[in-house]
């Protein structure tokens, strides 16, 4: 029994030495766990965060860019970017060898970019998949975990390659939109970057809390982009710039299809492009969009915009007949018909549909500086016109109080302003439109990144710039330039086409002159014309051999039509069917080339328009001088008569000059030489 309990104690006193024991070092671990949280902590923590964390920034995809039927133009998708940390390297030279034939860099690049030092260096960004398969095979074979890494960032990819790369523009390295939609809605579309903190092993990969980090964030601010541009639009018309190209040889072409009704861009290409997809291969002259960045003289394109004011302040009506002298001159400058030849006896409609650059030179001159500046503010000109694209150019148009009687004449043919391509096909979609001028669009909706509509553009109206009646007599001049004018060319079979062709001077780069036998020709147009649902500007610039716009730019028109008509399904016209453009053999051409070589002031910048002094507040002993161009030697005497004051005349025939402008302000009784030709 004594040996039972004795036993007993002795094991009660060795538990009692083990709990103290235990209690012994649990004190120990209790206080250095607690010198090392509460003493050493923050060292340690800093330590550990310094060896195992990483600052990690999550990128979401760089929102889409779509044509107005959803089909994609531009996509981001997440690759890998390769970089180094320098303070890690080991052997620089082997790394160098190892990895520059994977990455198509040369072995010295990559020593620059380790020599750059520090603990992080890009090696090349946004990997294709095969070089970053082969780059991750090679650290683990090599261990190069250590100083090899990858950081996930957004590529973009245009998946038409070129259609449409001069609207799309492009991305840069660091995700920034550098020209185009990319560069004008990059606050939109740019993809999101979060910045977080990790903890992670050696091959990356998140260890403790971090493993919960959410790394697939798709962003929230990154929006869709759908373009009111329709691909297969877009498509016709780049494959027949491509023909074109190829036929005339030219400098450049531009063309824009829109939609007259809505003011919405269905189209609009340049040609030389470029692959967005390797914008860095092409010269950046090369990514200019010429619709909307380059300014030309438009030519006779424009002589629409001067037929609706002159219909407009009557100082016309399509059947006024009118007697063609072949030549008129204004200022010294001699200006002449296309062919160099007079038309005798013609009508309104017939010096529209013919453009006959004295008909128009002489009406112009009736029309005045301030009436003709004014309507060419009401069409748009002279101002941007507001579309979701950068680089705009406003165009130039002369202060009336600046202009001479050539100017007035020169810019009633087309020349002496400077439009864009846009400014112009927008004019053109007013007269289709019943004479109301919309802001272009190209850009239909933007899309928030859950599908939802963040905005959406809708039609809206400028301004009104001529009546309804005057428009819809415009409309039928303009439709007769191409049933049976200059503008035959752009016909299509079966359908109502309206529209005028241009061929102008190209000016030199000092702005002073007209380079010899360099031009840029035009068509302007829209169909059907009871329906107006596309309009349609070519402009080639330079071309090779054959320059008028009715016999190189009207053809081009006239295939894009006749193709964009059957993707509508754009029904033909109850009208009499029309000629194909290849039936139309007649030479006509437009005279905006056919003004004599004599220097051509800079044009000045634009000025508020100095107000005429009206007739009626003329003083008893003033009168207003006449227009005598055109006229015979009797309508002469008898106007000069009604004017007040006399006239001298020289020759016979009709008036082709006269030595005091018309609209001048002289005394009564003033005597004004008028020359006269057969």
């Amino acid at each position: 029994m004594a040996k039972v309990k004795k036993d007993r104690e002795f094991v009660q006193r060795r538990i009692i030495k083990l709990v103290m024991l235990l209690l012994f070092l649990m004190s120990i671990i209790v206080l250095r766990y607690a010198w090392l949280q509460l003493v050493q902590g923050s060292e340690l923590a800093e330590r550990m965060r310094y060896q195992v964390g990483h600052d990690y920034s999550v990128q979401s995809p760089r929102g889409s860019i779509v044509d107005r039927n959803g089909r994609e133009l531009a996509v981001s998708t997440m690759t890998k970017s390769l970089f180094v940390d320098p303070n890690h390297v080991e052997n620089p030279t082997q790394l160098a060898q190892d990895l520059a034939p994977l990455v198509g860099k040369t072995e010295q690049e990559i020593l620059d970019d380790i020599a750059v030092g520090g603990g992080f260096s890009w090696v090349k960004r946004r990997l294709e998949q095969s070089e970053y398969e082969a780059i991750r095979a090679l650290i683990r074979e090599k261990g190069y975990a250590v100083c090899l890494g990858f950081r996930d960032e957004a590529k973009r990819y245009y998946p038409n390659d070129v259609l449409a790369a001069n609207v799309l523009g492009f991305v840069g390295t660091d995700d920034k939109g550098l020209d185009g939609i990319e560069q004008a809605l990059d606050k939109y579309i740019k993809g999101e970057v979060t910045e977080s903190f990790i903890y992670a092993d050696t091959q990356e990969r998140p260890i403790l809390e971090s493993i919960f980090t959410p790394h697939g964030y798709q962003g929230d601010r990154c929006k869709t982009i759908q373009l009111t541009i329709d691909s297969a639009i877009q498509f016709i018309v780049e494959q027949e710039l491509d023909r074109a190209m190829a036929e005339n040889d030219p400098l450049s072409i531009t063309c824009i299809a829109m939609d007259p009704r809505t003011g919405e861009i269905l189209a609009m290409a340049n040609r030389p492009s470029y692959n967005p997809n390797r914008f860095w291969d092409y010269d950046q002259e090369v990514w200019k969009n010429k619709s909307v960045s380059s300014i030309y003289e438009p030519g006779s394109t424009f002589k629409a915009v001067v037929a609706g004011a002159l219909l407009q302040e009557g100082i016309v009506a399509p059947n006024q007949v009118f007697v063609d002298p072949g030549y008129v001159i204004f200022s010294g400058k001699k200006i002449q018909n296309w062919n160099g030849a007079s038309f005798g006896t013609v009508t309104f409609a017939d010096v529209v549909k013919q453009s006959l650059n004295t008909g128009f030179a002489i009406f112009g001159y009736d029309l005045g500086a301030n009436k003709l500046i004014e309507y060419a503010r009401l069409f748009g000109f002279g101002e941007p016109t507001g579309i979701e694209l950068p680089g705009e150019e406003a165009g130039i148009l002369y202060a009336p109080q600046d202009m001479v009687d050539s100017d007035i004449a020169t810019m009633s043919i087309g020349q002496s302003i400077a439009v864009t391509p846009l400014q112009l096909i927008t004019a053109f979609c007013a007269i289709a439109n019943d004479g109301i001028l919309l802001k272009p669009h190209i850009v239909k909706m933007i899309k928030n990144a859950n599908g939802t509509t963040y905005s959406e553009t809708h039609v809206e109206e400028v301004r009104r710039t001529i009546d309804s009646a005057t428009d819809k007599t415009l409309v039928g001049l303009l439709e007769q330039v191409v049933a049976a004018g200059g503008g035959g060319k752009a016909s299509v079979r079966g359908y109502r086409v309206a529209g005028k062709t241009g061929t102008a001077q190209k000016v030199n780069e000092s702005g002073l002159g007209y380079d010899e036998g360099r031009y840029i020709a035009s068509f302007c147009g829209f169909a059907p014309v009871e329906s107006p649902q596309i309009a349609l500007l070519v402009v080639i610039d330079d071309p090779y051999g054959s320059f008028y716009g009715g016999q190189i730019a009207a053809p081009v028109a006239s295939r894009i039509f006749s193709q964009v008509f059957r993707y509508l399904r754009i029904e033909p016209s109850d009208a009499p069917l029309g000629l194909d453009s290849d039936e139309v053999s007649a030479d006509v051409g437009e005279g905006d080339a056919a003004i004599g070589d004599l220097p051509r002031r800079e044009t000045p910048k634009e000025i508020e328009p100095k107000v005429e002094t009206p007739k009626e507040q003329l003083a008893p002993e003033a009168a207003r001088v006449p227009n005598f161009y055109g006229k015979s030697i009797r309508e002469a005497a008898r106007l000069a008569n009604e004017a007040g004051i006399s006239f001298a005349a020289e020759g016979s025939g009709f008036a082709v000059s006269q030595s005091i402008g018309a609209g001048e302000i002289v005394d009564r009784g003033t005597t004004v030489k008028v020359q006269f030709t057969p």
